[in-house]
């Protein structure tokens, strides 16, 4: 709509990506503010709250009756402000608009059915997350192929190109795309954990985007220019400012959670920013909390099944760390500072080349 302006109003500013960004940050963070508490109290008039997990750490009782599905307000506002400043004509944004509706749609799905029966595990198996994830990836894998997106493979520190995937990048976008979109879904275990490593995330790769899109400066840095795909930095942004405003309530003692509407939404449209971004590898760095709490999973699933033994007092791993005695508060913070830590390395990872 701001671009419109621009295009019969010659209201010169917003041709600007940086001011249509800064537009949507500002958007989907006012909207935010207003509707969560409305979205609240209505959750708590129908008791759509969170259910428990019985194997959780004692402390997460105090959590019972915390309304659930708060992502459908930041996905919702997100949305919003994209629309409001982005042009949609953009395939990119087109592209990003669908991965984050697709995704929120199975987490919905899923929240829905844990609240009905009040169970934890009464949601999708993971078999039908998966096959959900990998569907809806595959959508929006063919619009990329349609708008010729490079299937080029790049590595952090070197400057060109590895290799053309050509079409096994079917299978690697999509494996990118699930594995972040899972890898998010773990870690929101605990109180506004894990939204400010969405947030530095979702800045750090708005940032590639735009420089990709931007031919000075993606040459000037030795970075592929992707044509169009700096448009995408105006969804990371509005979708900063949504979970900045959505953190005033998820922060500790939470008033409200995400829920899987909201966790499969952002690590799905992670894992796409990435992608086109041509920092797939890179996205090891920049979600490299999501990965260490995945990671912890695997193993402790992978030495029980061989040898009988745990790893970790409880996995993932940010519930080892409560077993060991950590308050919550402790837990988040610390593993805030990781996630800003391995976010500043892959910034400046992308001058060194």
């Amino acid at each position: 709509m701001f671009y419109w302006f621009y295009g019969y109003l010659d209201i010169n500013i917003f041709q600007y990506i940086s001011i249509r960004a800064g537009l949507g940050f500002f958007i989907a963070f006012f909207l935010t503010l207003f509707l969560m508490p409305k979205f609240i109290r209505w959750a708590k008039a129908k008791k759509r709250s969170q259910p428990i997990y019985e194997h959780a750490p004692h402390s997460h009782q105090v959590k019972v009756g915390t309304p659930t599905m708060g992502g459908i307000v930041f996905v919702f506002t997100t949305i919003i402000a994209t629309l409001l400043t982005a042009k949609l004509n953009n395939p990119y944004v087109v592209g990003g608009l669908l991965i984050i509706g697709l995704f929120s749609l199975i987490g919905i799905k899923d929240d829905l059915a844990k609240i009905l029966k009040n169970k934890n595990d009464a949601g999708l198996t993971p078999k039908q997350k998966l096959f959900f994830q990998s569907l809806f990836s595959l959508v929006v894998i063919g619009a990329l192929f349609y708008a010729d997106h490079t299937t080029t493979l790049f590595v952090p520190f070197y400057k060109y190109p590895v290799v053309d995937m050509g079409l096994f990048a079917f299978v690697f976008w999509t494996l990118v795309m699930v594995a972040t979109s899972n890898a998010v879904n773990l870690t929101d275990g605990l109180d506004g954990l894990a939204v400010v490593p969405s947030i530095i995330s979702f800045f750090t790769l708005s940032i590639i985007v735009y420089i990709t899109g931007h031919a000075i400066i993606s040459n000037y840095l030795l970075l592929p220019n992707i044509q169009l795909a700096g448009e995408l930095s105006i969804v990371g942004a509005s979708f900063v400012g949504a979970l900045i405003a959505f953190l005033w309530f998820n922060s500790h003692p939470a008033q409200v959670f995400m829920g899987d509407t909201g966790s499969l939404a952002i690590g799905g449209f992670m894992g796409y920013l990435a992608i086109v971004g041509k920092s797939e590898i890179l996205l090891l760095a920049i979600g490299f909390l999501f990965v260490m709490e995945t990671v912890s999973v695997i193993l402790q699933v992978g030495f029980f099944r061989l040898f009988q033994r745990r790893v970790f007092l409880m996995a993932p791993i940010h519930h080892h760390y409560e077993q060991k005695g950590w308050h919550e508060n402790k837990v988040i913070i610390r593993f805030w500072i990781i996630a800003f830590m391995s976010n500043l390395i892959a910034i400046l990872s992308l001058k060194i080349r």
